[in-house]
């Protein structure tokens, strides 16, 4: 399938999706401490979703058990909910997809388990500000590959690798629709970026090697040197020329910061 370009009424449920996973992720700050387990997050992501009406995307997806993907420490992405206790100096990307009025969100933040060592807080501040600085570069006209180059150029910067295997993707009726969108390229290669254009753009950073591998339970992706890894993820549209980020990361920051 081809790039399937939205309308600016579809692009409003989008919208409507991706605030929702929002509030979801908040919903799940406000129980995030040392002692809770990533089945706990879950149980509430769930029935917080069901109750506005909408479905946990995640779940079932190719199998998938869970309504998040829990991803702890050397856990890139994919992590499967468990009931292990979460222990202070974690840090959890949570990322989180609902499918409502027909259109999915999809997003994801990493959240700090109490306090954490200064070099996985700068592993956290750098993984989010490359998202910004790749939806800097959201604009009609631009390319993929100007993205990808934003977030590379950025994070390589501070030491970082960048995952290669996994990417951001195009976002409506499916959760993964064209194109890909990699975290890394060069600047005025790939796709043309166009109105209506809906795509997930989703830093992953590693604070080692770049290199990844899969875990046994079949989802689990995992850096190879077991350092930890950051994950961030915003759905992003191009209405009229200009970028719209269409999911927030405001509720979830409102919470952390009482």
């Amino acid at each position: 399938m081809g790039v399937i370009y939205k309308t600016e009424e579809e692009i409003e449920l989008l919208r409507e999706s991706s605030l929702l996973v929002g509030k979801t992720l908040a919903e799940v700050a406000k129980i995030l401490k040392p002692g809770v387990t990533t089945l706990q997050m879950d149980a509430i992501a769930e029935e917080f979703i069901r109750d506005h009406g909408a479905k946990p995307t995640f779940k079932g997806y190719d199998g998938f058990p869970g309504s998040l993907c829990t991803s702890v420490n050397e856990v890139v992405v994919h992590g499967i909910p468990d009931n292990k206790p979460l222990e202070n100096g974690d840090i959890v990307s949570v990322d989180c997809g609902v499918f409502m009025n027909g259109f999915n969100g999809d997003s994801a933040y990493t959240f700090k388990v109490g306090e954490v060592s200064n070099q996985v807080n700068q592993l956290l501040e750098v993984t989010k500000e490359s998202l910004n600085k790749a939806i800097e570069q959201c604009v009609e006209g631009n390319r993929v590959g100007d993205i990808g180059s934003a977030v590379q150029t950025y994070a390589e910067s501070y030491g970082y690798g960048i995952v290669r295997e996994l990417v951001g993707h195009g976002l409506g009726k499916d959760l993964h629709e064209a194109p890909e969108v990699p975290n890394y390229g060069k600047a005025g290669r790939g796709l043309k970026l166009k109105n209506g254009l809906v795509i997930a753009i989703e830093p992953m950073v590693t604070m080692g090697d770049r290199r990844i591998k899969q875990l046994r339970d079949g989802w689990s992706i995992v850096t190879f040197d077991g350092l930890p890894a950051a994950h961030f993820e915003h759905d992003v549209a191009i209405i009229n020329g200009r970028t719209e980020v269409l999911s927030t990361f405001k509720y979830i920051e409102e919470v952390l910061n009482n």
